[in-house]
């Protein structure tokens, strides 16, 4: 009838340590009685036996397991063996003896194998076989301890190790576990390793000027040249500023080109590297290959000196020519000292500047305006002219409007009339048609906003037209179309009048003898004169005019203009009856004699 079977928690936590604990309660949650016997007791009992006269005989407790990977923790059997590596691209030796310690861990059956390093050995030393189990055959066995002893060969992986001796710990442990260990065998070392230790026997030196007393004597001191290499003989050639290094120590010469930032060129410092340069070579058979060989002390019969060198001079280096124009303060005390020179005077290489030709403009060929079609003779990408934006911005929105009249032999162009503006930020004009009813000819846009020349200006010197040259009356050439100037807008004369000192006074005079009658009219009015009796005058007298033939009212105002000497605007009514005589105005007496 029991139904829990829990066991009670042992294991607990005090200070952050974990101990273990008796239980408290029994399976299931049952009661524990005091008196309950210990665990060391119990294992008394279990190996209690008979109880004899003289006593009770104890036997020891059986020995705890204790798992493989912590009995032989780092306990590791190490063997010193070598092999044998052939070689067969050197002819000084034909195989090499490599010494190599092997090492076999007893905690997991693993194997590597590392080499010892050898400075300045050229080979790839160190580990050659990471740690694993090493497979022995192909049926999946894997190499044991008990198959290592000293005197044997090991193949692993192709390769067969000579195993000649082990330490001290390894013996002890293969004749304790009853294998017999054979005597050591010496280790074989490498015969180039020792050819290469044997002393070198020294060759006895000709008398000759030493080189090292030389080297002691000139270290660190170098010539230094300034030179140019002309290779403008090339394609795309030209002349590349150099510096010749001549070191005193071995006779060697080095040449590092200038570079100047955005040259074009890579940033390659060294020219040609140091190295002794032949200058006279000894007469040879043509045949010979000698472009492809190396040069070598026979076939040199002299080699660069310092006194192949000096300002002035020409000089050839492996095909290259340089001319040497200068060198440093501590070149010109070495051949001072040595050579006696005295005259060290640079030479001026700086390249003449080129006469600057000038440049030809073709002629205008008519497409878009002069300014425009220029850019594309001064540029290769054309950008478009450059506007006076201060005139722009104090001139936006500024524009002149004039009336205008085709003049053309053609009877239905006498009628036509034209919008002509002005536009003060840019000197463009634009022409506008307004659309007449009826009339057979469609309005609108007569000319886009442009730069008109002046007729007889050059495509060289165009000269465009300007607000002076709009008077009442002018004639005004648009692209061969004549136009005649009728009529202006108020804000042409208030325009004038405030700027003119800007402007010649026949063009202001011209705009102002025009609004002269439309201010005695308003003057008139505002006197007070009736206006529906003025304005029903004016049509009175349009209704007689229309019943007359064509009134030429142009020279009837140049008439009245010119009687008018003084220029005040009025006439008297003496004059103004001559005149309507003389022009035969088809008037009544009754008409003119109110108006």
């Amino acid at each position: 009838q029991k139904t829990s079977f829990h066991r009670c928690q042992t294991m607990d936590f005090k200070n952050g340590y974990a101990f273990f604990r008796l239980p408290r309660e029994g399976v299931g949650g049952e009661t524990l009685f005091a008196n309950q016997l210990s665990q060391d007791e119990l294992d008394d009992l279990c190996t209690k036996g008979a109880t004899l006269t003289y006593g009770q005989v104890k036997r020891p407790a059986p020995s705890r397991f204790t798992p493989a990977f912590v009995a032989y923790d780092k306990k590791v059997l190490k063997f010193d063996a070598y092999f044998m590596e052939e070689v067969a691209i050197s002819p000084e030796e034909h195989y090499r003896i490599r010494q190599v310690g092997i090492y076999y861990y007893l905690e997991d059956d693993s194997m590597c194998i590392i080499e010892p390093k050898v400075k300045n050995s050229g080979l790839i030393q160190g580990k050659l076989m990471r740690r694993h189990r090493v497979p022995k055959n192909v049926h999946g066995d894997y190499y044991h301890w008990k198959d290592l002893n000293v005197g044997i060969d090991l193949t692993i992986y192709g390769r067969t190790y000579r195993l000649v001796n082990c330490d001290s710990f390894t013996k002890v442990f293969l004749e304790s576990q009853g294998i017999v260990v054979n005597p050591p065998e010496e280790l074989v070392s490498d015969p180039y390793t020792e050819q290469r230790q044997m002393p070198v026997q020294k060759r006895t030196v000709p008398t000759a000027p030493d080189p090292f007393r030389q080297f002691l004597a000139y270290d660190t001191k170098v010539l230094r040249f300034y030179a140019i290499w002309d290779d403008t003989n090339c394609a795309f050639g030209d002349h590349h500023p150099c510096i010749i290094h001549y070191f005193l120590a071995d006779d060697t010469v080095e040449v590092r080109e200038v570079h100047k930032r955005n040259d074009g060129r890579d940033p390659f410092p060294v020219l040609m590297r140091r190295q002794r340069l032949p200058k006279i070579f000894v007469d040879k058979n043509k045949n010979f290959p000698s472009c492809v060989l190396e040069i070598t002390d026979h076939e040199v019969q002299e080699w660069y000196s310092p006194k192949d060198f000096a300002i002035g001079k020409t000089v050839t280096f492996l095909g290259r020519t340089f001319f040497i124009y200068d060198c440093d303060k501590f070149t010109q005390d070495f051949y001072r000292q040595k050579y006696g020179i005295t005259d060290f005077q640079p030479v001026d290489v700086n390249k003449k500047p080129l006469e600057k030709v000038p440049q030809v403009i073709p002629p205008y060929n008519g497409f878009g305006i002069p300014e425009d079609s220029l850019q594309n003779c001064l540029s290769l990408f054309p950008k478009p002219p450059r506007k006076d934006i201060i005139k722009m911005l104090e001139n936006n929105l500024k524009v002149l409007r004039y009336q205008v009249a085709l003049e053309s032999p053609v009877p239905e162009d006498k009628n036509r009339r034209f919008i002509l503006s002005y536009f003060l930020a840019d000197d463009t004009i634009s022409i506008y048609e307004p659309p007449v009813r009826n009339s057979g000819i469609t309005g609108g846009k007569y000319l886009r906003r442009t730069k008109v020349t002046k007729p007889g200006s050059t495509p060289e010197n165009p000269i465009y037209y300007e607000p002076s040259d709009f008077t009442i009356g002018s004639t005004i050439e648009v692209f061969g179309h004549r136009f005649i100037i009728t009529d202006a807008d108020e804000y042409v004369l208030n325009y004038l009048e405030r700027n003119a000192e800007s402007f010649p006074a026949a063009t202001v005079q011209s705009i102002r003898d025009h609004f002269l009658p439309r201010k005695v009219v308003v003057e008139t009015t505002s006197s007070g004169f009736p206006k529906k009796d003025l304005d029903d005058l004016i049509v009175e007298v349009q209704k007689e005019l229309k019943l007359r033939e064509p009134f030429n009212t142009r020279q009837f105002h140049e008439a009245f203009h010119h009687c008018d000497t003084e220029g005040s605007g009025f006439l008297d009514k003496t004059r103004f009856l001559t005149l309507c005589d003389r022009f035969n105005v088809p008037t009544s007496t009754i008409l003119l004699k109110k108006v």
